[in-house]
């Protein structure tokens, strides 16, 4: 699964993120990075995190890779919503999206992709970066209550398409 990060939308988002954010643009956009380095070593999961290019750097490439994170500044006159929808049109069910933007996160369901809201990604890279600390795993984690009778009576299934979704949102 290849993940996508709306990257000023999840900054602004993030209580921590935007304090940086709004002492100092890169101190925010390297506070992500950091996060989702260390993200990236507990879930080895493809990540890129695309910004506007009209606030890059001076002299920063388009494209580069830091930690592992694979950072994609947009072209002058493109805004970051064109560049990840058309990642979720080249790539479909591959990707997960992490936006709270409303129109990209229609448009990326549309085509097949995964979606997650920013805050929600951020308490999930909280959750495992603790985890990771604790030394505990997700599954142990996770199990809880178990049923003791099974249900009878027709199934209510969801449609495919949110079942797909759920399976990534839940490898998170």
């Amino acid at each position: 699964m290849h993940i996508v990060i709306d990257g000023y939308n999840l900054i602004r988002q993030s209580s921590h993120l935007a304090d940086l954010d709004s002492k100092d643009l890169q101190a925010g956009r390297e506070a992500l990075v950091d996060a989702l380095a260390a993200y990236k070593k507990i879930k080895a999961f493809s990540i890129t995190v695309v910004f506007d290019g009209t606030a890059a750097p001076p002299g920063m490439p388009r494209r580069d890779r830091i930690k592992g994170i694979e950072l994609c500044f947009s072209r002058p006159g493109e805004s970051a919503d064109a560049v990840i929808k058309r990642m979720a049109r080249n790539q479909r069910e591959k990707l997960l999206v992490v936006s709270s933007d409303r129109e990209i996160a229609d448009y990326a369901a549309a085509q097949g992709a995964g979606i997650i809201k920013a805050d929600e990604f951020e308490q999930r890279i909280m959750m495992a970066r603790l985890l990771e600390t604790k030394g505990t795993s997700e599954n142990e984690a996770s199990a809880g209550w178990i049923p003791t009778t099974k249900k009878s009576g027709p199934a209510r299934r969801l449609p495919k398409r949110q079942r797909r979704m759920r399976r990534k949102i839940s490898k998170l």
